[in-house]
């Protein structure tokens, strides 16, 4: 994480001239490094994580300049002396808390740090998800947080939002007079909401099995990606605002009733397939994956929102690891019109339809209805499309940049709030209870597909059909 995201970021950020002079980025883990090793270590690991095109080595070395490494150990007190030593020395300047650990480490380092004093009036945390593995562990980690920290200097990160795609999401409904008014159950016939993977596990197996796809994407990242197409306008874009309208959400999901999990949810698990050409393994066969594990790596939801809204509109989540194509989209499929007096060119009506594209590149596709050239009143679905990656006139800032100076300057718009997070466990609870009540397993797919065929299904019993597929 540090090596991949979050050091490239602060990077940049101080290549852009958005790091305070002075600024210093302390590394901390158990390992015995000097500055100058850990140093070399970031020349060897972080660099090659950097795009070319931004970077610079005179840049890079008084960025290194400002780094510097302390080692410490979560459950040993004594080892976070030096660290408040150092800090010392920055006085009253804002002091960030990254905690890119596991969540089990959370309580104590941030005991840790305010035992040895560490922690002042203008210090901020940064937790990294998934906080808990449920709503009781969740509570217990927020409890003792929050009696360090309070709540308006916890930030609980999730990178989605800070995606530019994610910040056009809420400029296309909230900028634009357009939509609105078809935005609702009068006129929106259902809404897909997809985070697609090619990678499995990823060497982190052990990790993986005992956190699940239903844990890592969507009660975080899809639940908040639903929240902000879902949500009422709020009165402003102050972080309460936002979060108020997307707890309201949370608040209005319909809860899944023990005979519902296996009605309105599927889990998949990849069996060995290829992806892009090559031939991957299964995830019983990844390293660390016990004999037998019944761990999701897919998961398929149908999901009521039981509000004026969108009250008998069905949202369909999906994510899964070793899928087809690299993808993250929103899809938003319209009513057909009250009465057709046009012909199909060929098989029946398609949908009005618009895409918002988060991954691999940022772009907004609407289908409409348009006449065949020739004789005759005969229409076929074509798309206006719009590349928000050509169209932007400046370097568009990766998440974790964006977020990171969030937190430095003290906003909160795009981090979770503790009723956010708890009223998420609340909603996803039942479906976990469910899953580990069952003695079904989850259903296979072959890597470099779609996911199971019981995810098809799912999604046409409301005569409906994913976007692929449609």
């Amino acid at each position: 994480m540090a090596a991949r995201k979050l050091l490239p970021a602060l990077y940049c950020r101080h290549r852009g001239g958005d790091l305070a002079t002075g600024s210093r980025i302390i590394g901390s883990a158990r390992q015995p490094f000097t500055d100058d090793q850990y140093r070399a270590l970031l020349e060897e690991r972080v660099r090659p994580h950097i795009d070319p095109d931004d970077f610079n080595v005179e840049a890079w070395n008084q960025f290194l300049r400002q780094v510097e490494y302390v080692r410490s150990d979560a459950r040993d007190g004594a080892s976070f002396d030096e660290l408040a030593a150092r800090l010392s020395a920055s006085g009253d300047r804002t002091r960030v808390f990254f905690l890119a650990t596991s969540p089990s480490f959370f309580t104590d380092i941030c005991r840790q740090v305010a035992t040895v004093g560490a922690v002042t009036p203008a210090s901020r945390v940064v937790l990294e998800k998934p906080l808990g593995r449920d709503l009781g562990s969740s509570r217990a980690i927020n409890d003792i947080v929050g009696s360090i920290f309070s709540e308006d200097r916890i930030y609980r990160i999730d990178h989605y939002l800070g995606k530019e795609s994610v910040q056009n999401l809420l400029a296309l409904r909230f900028g634009n007079a357009l939509f609105e008014p078809l935005w609702s159950r009068s006129w929106v016939h259902d809404v897909q909401i997809t985070i697609a993977e090619q990678v499995g596990v990823e060497g982190r197996g052990e990790f993986y099995d005992h956190t699940g796809a239903l844990r890592d994407m969507v009660q975080n990242h899809l639940l908040q990606l639903l929240c902000i197409v879902a949500m009422e306008p709020p009165s402003s874009i102050d972080a309460d605002a936002v979060r108020d309208a997307k707890l309201q959400v949370l608040r209005a999901l319909r809860p899944f009733a023990e005979s519902d999990v296996h009605a309105r949810s599927v889990r998949g698990q990849y069996r060995a397939g290829a992806v892009g050409g090559q031939p991957v393994p299964g995830y019983l066969e990844e390293p660390g994956i016990p004999a037998g594990s019944h761990t999701e790596t897919f998961v398929a939801l149908r999901v009521d929102i039981d509000n004026w809204r969108w009250a008998g509109v069905p949202f369909y989540l999906r994510t899964g690891k070793r899928m087809q194509e690299r993808l993250a989209e929103i899809v938003v499929n319209f009513r057909h019109v009250p009465h057709q007096i046009l012909e199909p060119a060929r098989g029946a009506f398609a949908h009005n339809r618009l895409v918002i594209r988060l991954q691999p590149d940022d772009a907004l596709m609407l289908q409409v209805q348009a006449k065949t050239p020739g004789d005759g009143m005969r229409v076929q679905p074509m798309s206006l499309s719009l590349s928000f990656e050509d169209s932007a006139a400046t370097r568009r800032l990766d998440a974790y940049e964006r977020l990171l100076m969030d937190v430095i300057r003290g906003r909160l718009t795009l981090f979770m709030r503790r009723d956010e997070l708890e009223a998420a466990w609340r909603w996803v609870e039942p479906i976990l209870h469910g899953w580990a009540d069952s003695s079904d397993a989850p259903k296979p797919y072959i890597s470099g597909t779609w996911g199971p065929a019981a995810s098809s299904a799912l999604i046409g019993r409301d005569n409906c059909a994913w976007h692929e597929e449609a």
